[in-house]
């Protein structure tokens, strides 16, 4: 299970990758906490100061999942709380999959002598 910590040092070192040509210095802008873990905002640090819109394309937010470590860049062609709202069907989704997987062990009725 991530930290709050743990999840901004793997938003860094994704940010980082992502810098390429960028002349501005890119930093977490804000972080916010969800039911599973948190979503870090991210982008120039000179627009942040001046208050306009980061002129930088794909710096959609990273949605970290604290419990099964996911990092997971969300687009900027979409609201970002329906990429979270999607995000948390597809957590359910998984842990109703978890539910009701069948035991390996048991052998089901056509497998029986």
């Amino acid at each position: 299970m991530l930290t709050e910590e743990e999840a901004r040092r793997l938003v860094l070192a994704e940010i980082n990758d992502a810098r390429g040509d960028v002349e501005y210095d890119l930093q977490i802008l804000r972080v916010e906490a969800l039911s599973f873990g948190w979503i870090f905002y991210w982008g120039a640090v000179c627009d942040a100061q001046n208050g306009r819109r980061p002129r930088l394309g794909g710096n959609g937010p990273f949605l970290v999942d604290r419990e099964n470590e996911r990092l997971i860049r969300t687009a900027t062609s979409a609201p970002v709380t329906r990429q979270v709202a999607d995000y948390e069907r597809r957590l359910r989704r998984e842990a109703h999959a978890r539910n009701v997987a069948p035991d390996p062990t048991h052998a089901s009725v056509d497998e029986r002598p």
